[in-house]
C-alpha cells in the first residue's frame, strides 16, 4: 500500500515523524519533503520557506510552482491512501479532496477543532500519528 500523507509545510517534524513510523512497519510512503524540488528547502526553517513560497505574486506562471503540482497530482494518483495529518491548510484539504474524487482511502490524523461536513469523506481517523500507527 503506497501512503501519500498531505500536510502543512509547517508541519514539517510531524510529517517527517509520521513518514518514519510508517516506513518502520515497512510501508511505502511519499513525503514531499523528500521530493526532488524541496530537497534544497527541506532542512530550512519552515516558517522562513513558507514566507518566501508565499510571496511569489505570480504564482500561475512560476515553474517551481508548476512543478510542485505536477508531482504533487502525479503522486496522489499514484497512491492507495492519502493521509490528512492536521494541522493542515489549504492545499492539503485540496489534496485530500483530489484523492477523494480518485477514490483513494482517506485517513485524517490529529485533532479536528470544529465540525466540518466534508470530513465524512475521511473511511478513518485517529487523534494522534501514535493512535493510527497501532492500528496498523
Amino acid at each position: 500500500m503506497k501512503y501519500f500523507i498531505s500536510s502543512k509545510w509547517r508541519n514539517r517534524d510531524k510529517v517527517l515523524e509520521l513518514t518514519a513510523k510508517l516506513r518502520d512497519k515497512g510501508k511505502e510512503v511519499y513525503c514531499f519533503f523528500e521530493s526532488p524540488m524541496n530537497v534544497d528547502s527541506a532542512n530550512r526553517d519552515p516558517e522562513e520557506v513558507m514566507r518566501e513560497f508565499e510571496a511569489i505574486t505570480d504564482w500561475r506562471n512560476n515553474d517551481k510552482i508548476k512543478n510542485v503540482f505536477e508531482d504533487t497530482a502525479n503522486k496522489i494518483k499514484d497512491s492507495d491512501t492519502v493521509i490528512l495529518l492536521l494541522p493542515a491548510g489549504s492545499s492539503a484539504h485540496i489534496e485530500i479532496g483530489i484523492a477523494y474524487g480518485l477514490r483513494k482511502k482517506c485517513i485524517l490524523i490529529g485533532q479536528i477543532e470544529k465540525t466540518e461536513s466534508m470530513y465524512l469523506i475521511f473511511s478513518e481517523s485517529y487523534n494522534s500519528i501514535d493512535d493510527f500507527i497501532e492500528s496498523l
